[in-house]
């Protein structure tokens, strides 16, 4: 997990102008945001901006958020490697266009009906509060896995750039170079979000994605003009390659990349994401009405710009390093992780100055989806466990305790995230995971499905059912994506005692339920028969990529949360 070895060199390093450059960016960022922002002294200021934010700023932190230093750093790497293409842009391109219409056109104005936090405040308000409280556990679980991968990718990034400097304060302290890396991302994500709450974290975003796009373009110039033959060779290098490759048509789920995980899965992924997850939900509740958020909403489609240009950076660098090939550390330190290889063409390639302003790119992306997860998983959490029915009293001194507790839970999260970050190093070991792309926008689909169900049945049969049903259907989905996912030796007993504790937590208060025997035995059979598929599923060994989690996770989800549910007759 530490530094590559001590002895090796990148041939460059950060100067004391990159260093200006960063410090002097942040520097700015921190004044615009804060200043923007003001200091918040209600819940309502802290988690919705006071309800009066601009709705292209909102569009520009959904960009910056959505555009993260997986997309930076992992997708140049994915396009460079050998048979790496630009088939990843079909999620994005395809699937995120008709995922943001969705959500434009029936979430949003749904959310708008009355004054919300967060879709599990709807989900509670139309399924019952353990509708709330349980979506709010399963987003907290994907969303700290998902952005716990964000962060280690920016620590990678920092290995590189700062190579010489972490291996001398890990020779100095014992403390591996990465653990500090991420360390130094938590500390500026936590401050910003603890200073000015979701206000200082859109127009930071804002002011970053700024940043982030200049970054970009840099890159791609000096890739491009350190190419003998400049943008004719890089595209006919990249055509000999394949790299130009946009349609994947085979019809196979063995594949994370292909039309059909676009138009199908990559959708439901999309609508999840964007109108179920309070990551990105939680920015169009800052706009002043559902007009200004579903504006937002569309507007941010311009993020699939900037990855097509990023995409374009990895093509370049594939032309660039055909010609001047990698040698010494640099071979060494591209051969252990193939994410390195945009940073090491910064490092080794790009003049001073310019580094700082790509690292700069890097840390604003990385450090933009960080702060936006502190806001939303401490806003959900007060939400479901700490306020009064989703709200405050409205005395001061309520609403500064409910600031105060607000702030604490961004602090303990911000710890949590961090620790995760340096475990992935762990699960990166998986041949499948090599690629931290795929390991990033895989971690949050293991809950997905359950809370984008939740929303569903709240959406079309939440006048007819209660939330009995998904206390049971919702783990019941996450067992089923972990038996498609993984065939280790460990999976199938983790199956078996997940079913079993199913099983007993339904004997144990289903059997309570004022119903007929007969009803209670159906549903116990049908819980039994969710079991029994799951482990079936995993018996058959098949290879299912992630784009596929969260739908799969949603039909689980979504059918047995149906059928064990309560009627709201029943009930009465």
């Amino acid at each position: 997990m530490g530094v590559v070895s001590p002895q090796a060199t990148l041939n460059g390093g950060f100067s004391w102008l990159d260093w200006t450059v960063v410090v002097g960016l942040f520097a700015l960022t921190h004044w615009i945001g804060t200043l923007s922002a003001g200091k918040p002294a209600t819940i309502r200021e802290f988690f919705l901006g006071g309800r009066k934010l601009p709705w292209y700023a909102v569009s520009a932190s959904i960009i910056a958020t959505e555009i993260s230093a997986v997309t930076l750093i992992s997708l140049p790497a994915s396009v460079f490697k050998p048979g790496g293409n630009i088939t990843y842009l079909q999620l994005g391109l395809i699937g995120l266009l008709l995922a943001r219409c969705i959500v434009a056109l029936w979430l949003i104005p749904k959310y708008y009906e009355r004054e919300i936090y967060s879709p599990y405040d709807y989900m509670g308000h139309v399924l019952g509060k353990p509708a709330r409280t349980l979506t709010t556990i399963l987003f907290s679980i994907g969303g700290v896995l998902g952005q716990a991968a964000r962060v280690y990718l920016t620590g990678i990034v920092l290995q590189v750039v700062l190579h010489d400097e972490l291996a001398a304060f890990e020779r100095a302290t014992d403390i591996p170079g990465l653990w500090a890396a991420i360390a130094v991302i938590g500390v500026v994500a936590i401050a910003w979000t603890w200073l000015g709450g979701m206000a200082t974290v859109i127009w930071t975003d804002a002011v970053l994605f700024l940043v982030f796009l200049v970054a970009i373009v840099c890159a791609l110039y000096f890739a491009v003009s350190g190419v003998e033959g400049g943008v004719g060779e890089v595209v006919a290098l990249g055509e000999a390659a394949g790299k130009f490759r946009f349609f994947d048509l085979e019809p196979t789920f063995a594949r994370p990349y292909t039309i059909w995980a676009a138009l199908i899965a990559n959708t439901l992924v999309g609508v999840g994401a964007f109108g179920t997850d309070q990551l990105m939900a939680q920015r169009v509740f800052c706009c002043a009405n559902a007009r200004d958020a579903k504006k937002a909403m569309l507007a941010s489609y311009g993020s699939m710009l900037v990855a097509v240009a990023v995409a374009m950076v990895g093509i370049a660098l594939y032309a660039y390093y055909q010609q001047h090939p990698l040698q010494g550390a640099a071979a060494l330190l591209h051969a252990q992780k193939n994410d390195r290889i945009f940073p090491i063409f910064i490092v080794e390639v790009m003049p001073p100055g310019m580094r700082g302003l790509i690292i700069a790119g890097a840390f604003a992306a990385a450090i933009s989806s960080l702060d936006s997860i502190l806001a939303a998983l401490s806003q959900t959490v007060m939400s479901a466990f700490v306020l009064k029915d989703g709200v405050v009293e409205r005395s001061e001194a309520d609403e500064r305790r409910a600031v105060r507790t607000s702030k604490l839970l961004v602090l303990g999260f911000g710890v949590l995230l961090c620790v995760i970050a340096a475990a992935c190093e762990l699960i990166q070991r998986d041949e499948r995971f090599k690629d931290v792309l795929n390991l990033a926008l895989s971690m949050p689909t293991y809950t997905q499905g359950a809370v984008l169900a939740t929303f569903a049945l709240a959406f079309f049969l939440g006048r007819r059912i209660d939330a009995s049903g998904l206390l049971f259907a919702a783990p019941l989905s996450v067992l089923a994506v972990v038996a498609i996912a993984w065939h280790g030796a460990w999976t199938p007993p983790v199956l078996r005692v997940g079913a079993a504790a199913l099983l007993g937590a339904w004997l144990l208060v289903r059997l309570r339920d004022a119903e007929s025997a007969a009803r209670r035995a159906l549903r116990l059979a049908t819980l039994l028969v969710g079991c029994a598929l799951v482990l079936w599923i995993n018996s058959r060994g098949w290879n299912v990529e992630w784009p596929w989690f969260a739908p799969l996770g949603l039909v689980f989800a979504f059918s047995f949360g149906w059928l064990l549910a309560r009627t709201k007759r029943e009930v009465a």
